[in-house]
């Protein structure tokens, strides 16, 4: 199996700084796409941030320049640094892998999921 843990979440003042990390381990062949999601209470859960195994990114426009998302692919671990905070990105953030796996002899991909961080940005 493989397994997603997250760090690095927390309260913080608005305009402030903090950066996620999502490091994935167990059965791992490779791993191809990785991304942020997040979910703010009643609201469906977004897609913060992605990259791809070779370092292309996208972002939703209400993070654009404020955030990075990165990669150390030697670590198996992707990381969202997130500043200039603002109230409204106050959510669980979970990361998501997509991970080949042998499985019977075949290499097939697998989506996981982390267990998620709160991160709370107070006015």
């Amino acid at each position: 199996q493989v397994q997603l843990v997250e760090s690095g979440g927390g309260l913080v003042q608005a305009g402030g700084s903090l950066r996620l990390s999502c490091a994935a381990s167990g059965s791992i062949f490779s791993i191809n796409d990785m991304a942020w999601y997040r979910q703010a209470p009643g609201k469906q859960r977004e897609l913060v941030a992605g990259i791809t195994k070779d370092g292309r990114t996208q972002y939703t426009d209400s993070v654009k320049g404020r955030f990075t998302i990165s990669r150390d692919n030697a670590k198996n671990t992707v990381y969202l640094q997130m500043n200039s905070l603002k109230p409204e990105d106050t959510a669980v953030y979970s990361c998501k892998a997509s991970v080949s796996r042998v499985v019977v002899g075949h290499v097939s991909r697998y989506d996981y999921w982390g267990q998620g961080t709160q991160v709370t940005v107070s006015s």
